[in-house]
């Protein structure tokens, strides 16, 4: 089926009209304010404040080398991060705290034969010097690192070698995986704990302001939630099924003393989606086999399409009781149900056709935002979702945080190639259309088939590589 884009629209009005077509209690303001308004509005997190509502979201890299260490293109990325404009550069970089726990070969992670330290130093230094280019001051930025293992989507030598918290049928069908053989132990999951507690105070020696315990996307710990039907220490009741991301939590606190920890998570997820053989449009087949469905975290037991918020504002709530402010929200999946997590006009190579008008996922990713804003007023909220709205994405962000219904605007994909949109935004200029994103999905569909991540219609670099060329044939392929 055909959607509408926003880029399509004339003019802010026009967008505004289908925006709230689609649902009246979502909104955009039609005169933008830079920096004299909500954008540019400073933010306390009680012992600094953040310059500004934006945020670079963290990225999951290919581009370093075999052993886990970045190379001139992840410093490239991390330049940006920093010439972006944003205040909060969000985890930077997804890094797995052990070797199979990547999501492929090329990316970061905890190798202790390595100085991780000094490569770490130098992804901040980049940071720091691209903030500086843009005429900014860099003492007020706030940097994160991502900490991660990838579990039931683990690459570490680019095919599959999953490593899963429990048994989930529809998953296993969809990858032709065995799981009996790749279920972690409690003793493997309490390993994996105290690595991320060890890069925990590898970030702290490098000078990482905070460190994200990560909870989204299908990952282990994001995994973890949802583990309904693992046995023991782990699996069952909700304090089983939090009691890793627990011991982790103490842990970095034991150790690293005056180390900030955030966590991004997927609050509410559905059932795994799959392309129609006919449509190639994305569907939820078969799961009334699955119903009552107990498969997942933050899912409608009765109809696993929809979502169900009691699980994730329950853990949001153990999160604000373990001391911790710093959330950013998203939903679902970019391997099963990438129209959610990452709405698009064109899918990756691996992916499916919307199945809704992808501001129905954009819509999805604010009321989350709102929902978790509302119930925890004292946590600092940072939203997702915002690419797809393209030209006006400025005009959804500042009414978002003029209602108070988020504290900072994430931004993803369209960092990739338009790192200084935040910058432009707060100084009131008018967005230059041809470094849009237009979610092409070539930043996905690169990874998935062996090359480096970057935007290849737009960033000139990537451009005028041999793998721009590959895609090009890909994508052919597919249609």
């Amino acid at each position: 089926m055909d959607y509408k884009p926003p880029g399509r629209h004339r003019s802010v009005a026009d967008f505004r009209n289908h925006f709230r077509g689609l649902n009246s209690a979502f909104d955009c303001d039609e005169e933008l304010l830079g920096a004299d308004g909500p954008l540019g509005q400073t933010l306390d997190l009680g012992h600094r404040q953040l310059g500004n509502r934006f945020a670079a979201q963290p990225m999951e890299g290919w581009d370093g080398t075999s052993d886990g260490r970045p190379t001139d293109l992840t410093r490239r990325r991390w330049r940006r991060f920093g010439a972006s404009g944003a205040k909060l550069i969000w985890g930077g970089e997804a890094f797995a705290v052990q070797a199979d726990g990547r999501a492929n070969p090329k990316q970061l992670y905890l190798n202790p034969d390595v100085d991780v330290v000094g490569d770490l130093e130098s992804l901040i230094a980049e940071v720091r010097a691209g903030h500086r280019e843009q005429g900014l001051d860099s003492d007020d930025l706030y940097i994160g690192l991502q900490l991660t293992h990838s579990g039931r989507f683990a690459r570490p030598d680019g095919p599959l070698e999953p490593r899963i918290a429990y048994r989930h049928p529809p998953l296993e069908h969809k990858y032709a995986v065995d799981g009996s053989t790749a279920l972690l132990t409690d003793a493997a999951l309490e390993a994996i704990a105290d690595n991320y507690v060890h890069a925990a105070k590898t970030a702290q020696r490098a000078g990482f302001d905070f460190v994200d315990v990560k909870c989204c996307h299908g990952y282990l710990l994001h995994e973890l939630l949802g583990a309904h039907r693992r046995d023991g220490d782990y699996g069952g009741p909700f304090e089983n099924r939090t009691r890793l991301f627990r011991r982790i939590v103490e842990g970095i606190r034991m150790s690293c003393p005056g180390l900030d920890i955030g966590v991004r998570v997927s609050l509410v997820d559905v059932f795994p989606h799959t392309a129609n053989a006919d449509t190639r449009l994305g569907e939820a087949a078969d799961w009334q086999r699955y119903v009552p469905y107990d498969l997942g975290f933050g899912v409608d037991a009765d109809d696993p399409r929809r979502f169900d918020f009691k699980e994730g504002l329950r853990f949001l709530g153990l999160v604000e009781s373990l001391g911790i402010r710093l959330v950013n929200l998203t939903l679902g999946s970019p391997y099963y149900c990438p129209h959610l997590q990452r709405p698009a006009a064109y899918p990756p190579s691996d992916g499916y056709l919307p199945p809704e008008d992808p501001l129905l996922g954009v819509i999805a990713h604010l009321d989350c935002a709102r929902r978790a804003k509302a119930a925890f007023p004292n946590l600092v909220i940072v939203g997702t979702g915002y690419s797809y709205l393209q030209e006006y994405l400025p005009h959804v962000a500042q009414h978002e945080v003029r209602n108070g219904h988020v504290d900072v605007v994430g931004l993803g994909r369209m960092a990739l190639v338009y790192p200084d949109l935040a910058k432009d935004v707060l100084e009131n200029k008018t967005l230059e259309k041809r470094r849009i994103c237009r979610t092409f999905s070539d930043c996905t569909t690169a990874p998935r088939n062996g090359m480096v991540s970057g935007c290849y219609p737009l960033d000139a670099y990537y451009k005028g590589t041999p793998e721009a060329e590959r895609l090009k044939q890909i994508k052919k392929e597919q249609r």
